[in-house]
């Protein structure tokens, strides 16, 4: 396994549809540590981390997002593992 970590922002129409839901349970289907949660701005930011294809397919999976997400854009940032990094949180 090759370790990834990112930090990414996504904008649209992504509050309100459930995106942090589901890619907390998208980041959990393929072993993934890491947080999301909504910005004022009406953005959602997240941090996520584990096996770099996993990574890789989660951001993916990020720039559809969940069935009544409008994504416009995502803004991805490489960032240092943390090996003690362990589940995935919806943050407030």
């Amino acid at each position: 396994m090759t370790p990834r970590a990112v930090e990414a922002v996504v904008r649209g129409r992504v509050q309100g549809v459930f995106y942090r839901a589901s890619l907390r349970r998208e980041a959990e289907a393929r072993g993934l540590a890491g947080w999301v949660r909504n910005r004022p701005e009406g953005t959602v930011e997240f941090r996520v981390e584990g096996d770099a294809d996993a990574v890789a397919a989660l951001l993916v999976w990020a720039e559809r997002g969940p069935p009544h997400a409008e994504v416009a854009g995502l803004r991805v940032s490489e960032v240092e593992p943390d090996p003690a990094a362990r589940g995935f949180a919806i943050r407030r």
